[in-house]
């Protein structure tokens, strides 16, 4: 999901996993979208030995996901699409058109901490 940080020109992502089955968050970061981003979230979710990890199509997952289990299927990614929903209605700084915005990433990592896994 794309954020803003102090000002629009400062985007950044926040990306996240969640468990298929339960619906709840296995392991999120802020960062830009890139590898070193994506790979934190991905190695958290390699040590818990997944069956299969349903991505969209960025290729960059490609080379950070062993091809055994990484998976893109047309509605793999429908839960995580709805939790981006709710995040964005329940919390007004990640709302896409607003003036709430975040001043500092370790307060919005703070705040989403508190909303993921309270």
């Amino acid at each position: 999901m794309r954020l803003f940080i102090k000002k629009k020109s400062n985007m950044q992502w926040l990306v996240y996993a969640i468990d298929k089955k339960s619906k709840r968050v296995a392991g999120f970061y802020i960062g830009k979208r890139t590898n070193k981003t994506l790979n934190t979230v991905i190695k958290t979710l390699l040590n818990s030995n997944p069956e299969k990890i349903y991505t969209d199509n960025f290729r960059n997952y490609k080379y950070l996901i062993p091809k055994e289990i990484h998976e893109t299927k047309r509605f793999g990614t429908n839960s995580i699409e709805r939790k981006n929903l709710s995040i964005r209605t329940h919390l007004k700084r990640l709302n896409r058109r607003t003036i709430c915005f975040s001043r500092s990433v370790l307060i919005l990592t703070s705040i989403l901490k508190l909303y993921f896994w309270s």
